[in-house]
């Protein structure tokens, strides 16, 4: 497990809110392979507060229009192919929060937020959530990402999520600062921190910016040069992060857990606020 922890910015950091996460999933084997990304997950949950309900933004439900999960009980999704066996039989059965659901949609003015009862928790919710709390006791329920909307546009409405952090609730942007599949080294995958030059450049200047406190130029990736249409060649595992980052307040101390690149085109960071 690699962690590093700056503060960000001045000011006091607020105490009573909760933290904001940013996890680097990775591949859906890390929820049940033991390895030092799992490590790290398992610590994030020791290092803070147990929340009274978790809002997971996942990089694996794209929409047209915002949509959050209203079930009581919502399906463990194994929205993948190819993998063992093993990991289509693990069940995460933890209770969503219809209650939260229309909390939320009563805070948001920047959208219409539709109450969903189909989708449930897919992998990029329920694969690292599972490690954070194994008992499946926390609330769960997921907001989706509209596909059509601007970086911009996306880190505006984190913002108006910024009231549940003083409730209670801790929100999670689960997806990947560097995702790259198709360039993927499959011959390094367990190679120790083994990043393409392209790979390490983006996650340097991505760590940077988050301690600087230069959201715009995150918001602005896309205008960020030839690394970044490398790193990011497609915005739904990156823009689970510009609503963790929305949601900062003046002071606050960031920590990076997962700090490392796999197969060259792909990274785990994850991120602490708070």
């Amino acid at each position: 497990m690699t962690t590093n922890e700056l503060t960000a910015g001045v000011g006091m950091e607020n105490k009573k809110s909760m933290p904001v996460l940013f996890l680097g999933h990775g591949s859906p084997m890390n929820a049940i392979e033991e390895n030092e990304f799992v490590e790290g997950f398992r610590a994030l949950g020791k290092d803070i507060p147990k929340p009274r309900a978790i809002v997971c933004i996942s990089a694996h439900w794209v929409t047209k229009g915002t949509l959050v999960t209203a079930m009581e009980q919502p399906p463990t999704i194994h929205d993948f192919g190819g993998f063992p066996q093993e990991l289509y039989e693990v069940e995460y059965p933890t209770p969503g929060s219809p209650a939260l659901a229309r909390q939320i949609q009563s805070l948001v003015t920047k959208t219409t937020i539709g109450l969903d009862m189909e989708w449930g928790l897919d992998h990029g919710a329920w694969s690292v959530i599972r490690h954070l709390y194994p008992a499946a006791d926390v609330p769960v329920i997921q907001l989706s990402l509209d596909y059509y909307q601007s970086p911009q546009w996306h880190y505006e409405l984190g913002k108006e999520l910024r009231a549940l952090r003083d409730d209670g609730v801790l929100i999670i942007g689960s997806g990947n600062i560097v995702h790259n599949l198709s360039l993927v080294d499959w011959s390094q995958l367990n190679t120790d921190d083994f990043g393409f030059d392209w790979a390490r450049e983006v996650m340097t200047k991505v760590n940077g910016s988050i301690l600087a406190g230069d959201h715009q130029a995150l918001i602005d990736f896309e205008s960020q040069g030839q690394a970044f249409e490398l790193a990011i060649p497609t915005s739904e595992h990156y823009l689970p992060l510009l609503y963790v980052l929305s949601l900062q307040d003046s002071g606050e101390t960031v920590t990076f857990y997962n700090d490392k690149s796999v197969a060259g085109a792909l990274s785990m960071t994850s991120v602490k606020i708070g």
